[in-house]
């Protein structure tokens, strides 16, 4: 009879049970704004606070795998916001992953899942995955649809490996070349890192895995290119150049992550600085999602910038600026104490983990499904893969240099090339990556005895190493030069790979030089081998440019190729054989020394010179009393095997309103003897100014396919808004006037002028959100015409196509990428309506880009 009672009551129990309520949180029907309230009603300060924090993998784990007690004793059974487990194998990484995500989801009282998260600069660092080219070789490509391909493969094979937040793509714009972390970068010009940012941010999004872009604040030119030193620039310079690709791809491809940079700037550090996380970055470009702290920089305001006299207040200094989530530091842990002290607002913790919360609902983590081994052994390091890693390389090669035609090599005429140089037979990844050892990639030597070694003799020789003055090889290798027909010297830079291997390196994070002369006796190496009367190829396969005006002036071949992925080898061989025609464009300009620095294009007419009568070695001058102040090679400048004529250029109109889009066409025909790609590119001057403004600024580019005999007719769009500027008044404006359009191959190689005017009544104020995206003619207030682009996505964050996009009586429907444009006034409300979803009923209140997530009905 007790039994039979018993059963009754766990029945009636479990009937009461499954009655429940489901938690508003755990409805994905609601909107997003609903469940984090709800959400964040039920969480304690403890669970809060743990939201905000970051276990590391190795904190967690016994012999490769997950010892829970010790999850159990670091978290005390809270939902921590973040784990990482950056060295593990990859099959490693995708069972902790699981592991911990699981724990989170069904062991704790809310089951608020974690961000797994990674590095990915160009490949997951996680043993065994795809290793891509460097973000610089992906610059140089100029094709930010190769930079959607590459984010969109990482995060596959991410995901197949349990991650689900990215540490990339670094956006900052780099413009002092001393930096270790040059190669991080996609070049010197904002326009051109913008272009790759928004696309690399895009392919993450679109396949489930949040990027977070980095790093905010000015960091790309650190004070004698020393690594976390501060930036001195001005505001405007920080807005214009170093703060103008967040801008830029904030608003245009909507991430939920920034990471904080280490550094300061106007003396204050960046990881504290209210003004760039609260007021430009939420206030003005309206990102809803969470900042995230570079690893350890909360602790950095005590012990490194000394503004903070612990790590109580160096956490209150953080936190109340909006940096929301703290990794590899425990001065959040402080946060308790200091709410309970009355020492600090709760209110700064919830709104930190709204943030947090935020971004975890719109990335789908409430719905994610763990990845299983099998779909990891489909995914990662896919053919596919592998096959866009040597795209990419191929792409990004630059010919720097081709006098006589030296190149491509003259395969019937050669019996023997020599093959020298310290990086000739040695992977160059690049930092953030799993590997240095040549079984995970390809090198240049071992490409050509694949690909010629059985019709002709290759002649060996390291020469040097990349850091001594050893010298002891140079007889090998000007006896492999002499007994050869031709030589191709391999010379450049080492990079380490994260967290494993340092040694050696003279390139990435924390390697920053002094000179950018070649390190060791490099350069020493190529004037031996020149010595010897052989014709000579060097090829730079390196992180970041060197100062080489004597290679310029003697070599007659040339190439860069920037650290180009674990199939750069064949890349490279491919292209001096004349299988593969180069189309890269040198992203970063070349320096004639160290000492002329700053070197990038975009520089203001005051500063290469007065005189402009240079001097030289033997002839004193003015300017640089024995030197030019100009670049070696200049930026956007690259050669092919073929040859480009550019016939004309025409806009569509030449006088323009500030909101419309200047439409160009270039007509280029392609009258040499080899099938290319080509990159026309277009700069723009603002021929006066209430400012001054630099002599050109890349506005607009396209890569175009053009076959031996064919000409090609290229449309280039350029809103007028990208001809803004920042007046006296620091209020950003498209000034009314005349402004130059210069259409070209390289930012010194301008081949066509033209000009065009925009409004000439008064200046236009370009919008923000703190102004309500609203045009301002003196007090008047009135709507103008925009035109309305975005992504529309459901609450899993997939991309929907077929749904309907309406203005009154305008309406356009959104393509396969879940992709729409429709003119409207900035004052009109958008209807998006599509089978099975709610309509939603969006103003547009100014804004250019306005993404979508549609509820279920």
């Amino acid at each position: 009879m007790k039994k039979y009672i018993f059963t009754i009551a766990s029945l009636l129990l479990g009937f009461h049970l499954s009655a429940q309520p489901v938690p508003k949180y755990k409805n994905a029907s609601l909107p997003v704004e609903v469940r984090v309230q709800d959400l964040l009603s039920r969480m304690t300060l403890e669970e809060k606070i743990a939201q905000m924090r970051h276990i590391h993998a190795y904190s967690v784990m016994e012999n490769g795998k997950l010892n829970e007690d010790k999850l159990e004793k670091m978290i005390g059974g809270q939902n921590y916001g973040f784990i990482e487990g950056i060295t593990l194998p990859g099959k490693e990484c995708l069972a902790l992953m699981n592991e911990v995500q699981t724990y989170m989801r069904e062991k704790t009282r809310l089951g608020i899942p974690v961000f797994t998260l990674t590095e990915s600069l160009h490949g997951s660092v996680h043993d065994g995955s795809t290793i891509f080219p460097q973000a610089i070789a992906l610059g140089s490509t100029f094709n930010p649809a190769l930079a959607y391909e590459m984010t969109s493969s990482i995060a596959k094979e991410l995901s197949a490996q349990g991650i689900t937040q990215s540490l990339t793509p670094v956006i900052d714009v780099c413009r002092d070349l001393r930096w270790g972390r040059v190669e991080e970068c996609f070049g010197e010009d904002p326009f051109l890192v913008s272009r790759m940012g928004v696309s690399q941010v895009r392919g993450y999004l679109d396949n489930q895995v949040s990027p977070m872009i980095k790093h905010f604040g000015a960091h790309g030119t650190p004070q004698g290119g020393l690594n976390l030193a501060s930036v001195a620039c001005g505001q405007r310079e920080l807005l214009s150049i170093y703060l103008k690709t967040f801008e830029t791809v904030v608003k245009e491809a909507g991430p939920w992550a920034v990471m904080s940079s280490y550094n300061s700037w106007n003396n204050e550090p960046n990881s504290s600085s209210h003004y760039l996380m609260t007021e430009l970055l939420r206030d003005q470009w309206g990102f809803k999602g969470y900042v995230y702290s570079d690893w350890g920089a909360i602790g950095m305001l005590n012990y490194f910038h000394k503004t903070a006299q612990n790590g109580a207040e160096a956490a209150m200094q953080a936190l109340t600026a909006g940096l929301d989530a703290e990794a590899s530091d425990n001065s959040y842990a402080e946060l308790r104490q200091l709410v309970e002290g009355g020492f600090l607002d709760v209110k700064y913790i919830d709104q930190a983990v709204s943030r947090i919360l935020t971004a975890k609902f719109n990335m789908g983590l409430f719905e994610y499904s763990l990845p299983t081994e099998k779909n990891y052994d489909k995914v990662v390091h896919a053919p596919s893969h592998v096959a866009l890693a040597r795209k990419i390389a191929e792409e990004s090669i630059v010919l720097l240099q081709n006098r006589d035609h030296i190149l491509p090599l003259q395969m019937d005429k050669l019996n023997s090339i020599a093959v020298v140089g310290p990086n000739a037979d040695q992977v160059q990844f690049g930092d953030y990556t799993w590997s240095r050892d040549n079984k995970d990639g390809i090198t240049l030597l071992k490409a050509l005895e694949e690909k010629v070694g059985s019709r002709l003799t290759l002649n060996y020789a390291k020469g040097c190493d990349l850091v001594t003055d050893n010298r002891s090889g140079f007889a090998e290798a000007v006896d492999a030069a002499v007994k050869s027909d031709v030589c191709i010297v391999v010379v450049g830079s080492a990079s380490a790979s994260l967290a494993r291997d340092y040694s050696n390196a003279t390139c990435g994070e924390g390697f920053d030089l002094s000179d950018l002369t070649l390190t060791g006796v490099q350069e020493d190496l190529v004037k031996a081998v020149h010595a010897t009367g052989k014709p000579v190829i060097v090829v730079l396969l390196s992180g970041k440019p060197f100062a080489m005006p004597w290679i310029k002036e003697n070599i007659p071949g040339i190439v860069v190729q920037w650290y180009p992925g674990e199939q750069g080898g064949l890349a490279l061989a491919d292209m001096l054989l004349g299988n593969v025609n180069p189309s890269g464009k040198l992203n970063y300009s070349f320096p004639q020394s160290v000492g002329h620095l700053p070197c990038y294009y975009n520089y203001l007419p005051t500063d290469k010179g007065f005189y402009h009568r240079p001097g030289n070695r033997n002839r004193p001058g003015k300017d640089y009393v024995f030197s030019s102040p100009q670049a070696l090679w200049a930026f956007g400048h690259g050669l092919s095997y073929t040859d480009f004529e550019y016939l004309s250029a025409t806009t569509s109109k030449e006088d323009y309103g500030w909101n419309e889009v200047i439409e160009m066409t270039v007509t280029i025909r392609n009258t040499g003897g080899y099938d290319g790609m080509e990159v026309p590119q277009v700069y723009v001057r603002d021929v006066v100014a209430s400012v001054v403004t630099p002599v050109r600024e890349l506005k607009g580019f396209e890569k175009v396919f053009i076959k031996k005999g064919e000409t090609r007719q290229v449309k280039i769009k350029i809103p007028v808004s990208e001809l803004a500027l920042y007046n006296r008044e620091m209020k950003k404006v498209v000034e009314p006037g005349a402004f130059e359009l210069q259409i070209g191959r390289a930012s010194d190689d301008i081949r066509i002028k033209k000009v065009i005017t925009v409004d000439r009544a008064s200046e236009k104020y370009v919008p923000t959100l703190k102004d309500k995206e609203k045009k301002v003619v003196g007090t008047k207030v009135i709507a103008v015409p925009v035109t309305v682009k975005g992504v529309v996505r459901d609450v899993q964050a997939n991309l929907l196509p077929q749904i309907t996009v309406r203005i009154g009586d305008k309406k356009t429907v959104t393509n396969v990428m879940g992709e729409y444009s429709l003119h409207a006034m900035s004052t009109d409300t958008l209807i998006v309506s599509g089978s099975g979803f709610k309509p939603q009923y969006i103003p547009i209140e100014g804004r250019l880009v306005v993404n979508v997530r549609m509820l279920n009905q």
